[in-house]
C-alpha cells in the first residue's frame, strides 16, 4: 500500500512540476495525489489491501475462536490427558497455509461455529516454523504439513474420532455438519 501511495503522489508531483499547466494536468495530479492519499489513510487505519484501503474505517473486528497452542507430542498428550471430559478439537495451522487463514476468518468467527465450540477444548499446533517438534505432531498423524487445513477431534476419553476429520477450507454451514 506504501508502495502505491509513493507511486501516485510521485506521478502527482510530476504533473505538477512538469511546466505544462494545463486543466488535464493539474486534475490528474489532484486525482492521483487523492488516491495516495487514500492509501496512506489505509495504512494509518490497519487496512491490508490496496483495492480495499478504506475497509478497516467501518469494519468491525471479527472474533474467532481461541485456541490453546500445542508445541510439541508430549504437551499433546498431557492435555488431552488432562481434558476434564471435555471433546478436543486440533487444528493444525501455518502462516503460509491458504486454508488455515480461510478458517480462521469465515468459519472460525461464524457465532453458530463459536457456539457450538464453546463446550469443547480448543488445541492448535503452528507448524509455521517446521520445528523438530513441529515435524514429531505432523509425523503422529500421517502429514507431510498442513497444505490444507486440517482439524482432528477427540472424544471426552481422549480417543480420536477418526471419521471426524476435516480436510480443507469449510464454510461454516459444512463445518457445522463435522461438529
Amino acid at each position: 500500500m506504501a508502495g502505491w501511495a509513493a507511486l501516485a503522489i510521485g506521478y502527482a508531483l510530476s504533473l505538477v512540476f512538469s511546466g505544462s499547466g494545463s486543466w488535464r494536468a493539474r486534475a490528474l495530479a489532484v486525482g492521483f495525489a487523492g488516491l495516495g492519499a487514500v492509501q496512506l489513510n489505509g495504512i494509518a487505519t490497519g487496512a491490508g489491501d490496496p483495492l480495499a484501503p478504506l475497509a478497516a474505517i467501518n469494519h468491525r473486528p471479527e472474533h474467532a475462536v481461541e485456541f490453546k497452542r500445542i508445541g510439541s507430542i508430549g504437551e499433546l498428550d498431557a492435555v488431552l490427558a488432562s481434558a476434564a471430559g471435555k471433546p478436543v478439537m486440533l487444528d493444525f495451522y501455518a502462516d503460509w497455509c491458504i486454508s488455515c487463514k480461510e478458517m480462521k476468518k469465515y468459519t472460525f468467527t461464524d457465532a453458530r461455529i463459536r457456539a457450538r465450540l464453546d463446550n469443547m477444548l480448543l488445541l492448535q499446533v503452528d507448524v509455521t516454523a517446521n520445528s523438530a517438534d513441529d515435524k514429531e505432531l505432523l509425523k503422529r498423524f500421517g502429514l507431510f504439513g498442513p497444505v490444507a487445513a486440517k482439524d482432528y477431534f477427540f472424544d471426552a476419553t481422549g480417543k480420536e474420532l477418526n471419521h471426524a476429520m476435516v480436510v480443507g477450507f469449510k464454510p461454516a454451514d459444512q463445518f457445522l455438519v463435522s461438529l
